[in-house]
């Protein structure tokens, strides 16, 4: 039973259609002890329980459908003189007042709701019914239903936020690890350089110095021989080890940047409960991948000192516009319960500014007078060549 309940959570059109399937179940068997008037239930079962299957596809049209089939019905009912009816399938009225409260919002739920009140006081003024026993009925009904839908509203707000932020954090972790991976192929580098620099030098020196003692000192340039030997036996094994550390990340392992990496980023923020506004001028996919890449990390750098340090409701702005000879990227806070960006370790500013130096760029971080936190940075198109 429990697989099958979890199976069920996967698929939330098939337990729709169990739900209409019993609603109209339910109001057939009715029918079936009524042979004088089995008109009245067949028509309600088949218009209240057959819109429950889209009920969470379109749920302000199935909202609409089943208050029509009843406020219908009711009229039908009092037109025959049948003023003792009773459907099950009007149960389709609390579940859509349910649906529309947690999938559309509490605005649409107290449109329905009014509606909902039309219908019950026809079915009580026409039908004769008693204000206690179907009046207050339908009103504690509806506002188990209503309070249902709050609840599980609000658990499913929660979930999407921590999702969100988990996600977030995933991607930050990963940025992170990304960078210090980064750093470290930057570190052997500079070591490859120095190892080659330094060994190359040694015998150029030493080559030089054997041509000329090859005559006069023939010991001397055995001797400067060996050293070239030596030397470039050594240089090749520092070679070999620091070119093994460089093979382990693959190119095709590299992240794709452009519009449609800042596209993600900002749909990532929002679902992490930061308002972003994004706003992008020119060709940025067409300038070159250094570039791009120099971009979309500062923008990332800024939301993510956005969202932890800009208090509890933030809100930042983002530009990027692709201008003559550079690329524009400013990112702004709300300046309300700003903590500002350089709260923290203060790494991310150091990091924005190392890589905007490197692509002989600029950038300017600061509270301006409105009280708002802004980054600004300018990248040149020419920064790769």
């Amino acid at each position: 039973m429990r697989r099958f309940s979890l199976w069920l959570r996967g698929k939330p059109t098939v337990a729709d259609a169990i739900l209409a399937a019993l609603l109209f179940v339910s109001e057939f068997v009715l029918a079936a002890t009524e042979p004088a008037q089995p008109l009245l239930y067949m028509i309600p079962a088949v218009g209240l329980s057959a819109p429950v299957v889209w009920r969470r596809r379109f749920p302000r049209t199935v909202a609409g459908v089943v208050l029509a089939v009843s406020l219908a019905n009711t009229f039908a009912s009092w037109r025959v003189g049948d003023l003792s009816a009773e459907h099950p399938a009007l149960l389709a009225l609390p579940i859509a007042l349910y649906t529309l409260v947690v999938y559309v919002g509490r605005p649409a739920g107290l449109v329905f709701l009014g509606g909902l009140a039309v219908d019950t006081t026809a079915s009580v003024v026409l039908l004769e019914q008693s204000v206690l026993q179907s009046g207050l009925f339908s009103v504690l009904l509806y506002a188990l239903s209503w309070t249902a839908a709050e609840f599980l509203g609000a658990r499913h707000a929660y979930d999407e936020e921590v999702a969100a932020r988990l996600a977030v954090a995933e991607y930050d972790r990963d940025r992170r690890a990304q960078e210090a991976v980064a750093a470290e192929r930057t570190r052997i580098a500079r070591e490859l350089h120095d190892v080659v620099a330094h060994a190359v030098s040694v015998m150029i020196v030493q080559a030089d110095g054997a041509t000329y003692a090859l005559k006069r000192n023939p010991a001397a340039a055995e001797q400067a021989l060996r050293n070239i030997s030596g030397t470039g036996r050594q240089a090749l094994a520092e070679l070999r080890r620091t070119v093994s550390l460089l093979r382990v990340e693959q190119a095709d392992d590299l992240p794709q940047h452009g519009t449609a990496g800042l596209a993600n980023l900002v749909t990532m923020m929002r679902s992490a409960g930061l308002r972003v506004e994004l706003e992008l001028a020119g060709e940025l996919d067409e300038v070159s991948p250094t570039v791009s890449l120099g971009v979309h990390r500062l923008v990332q750098e800024s939301l993510t000192n956005v969202l932890r340090h800009a208090g509890s409701n933030p809100k930042a702005r983002v530009r990027v516009h692709r201008r003559e000879k550079d690329v524009l990227v400013e990112v702004t806070d709300n300046g309300k319960d700003a903590g500002g960006f350089t709260s923290g370790s203060g790494n991310g500013l150091l990091g924005m500014r190392e890589r905007v130096a490197v692509l002989g760029g600029n950038v300017e971080a600061g509270r301006r007078t409105d009280g708002s936190w802004r980054v600004r940075a300018t990248l040149p198109l020419d920064a790769d060549t």
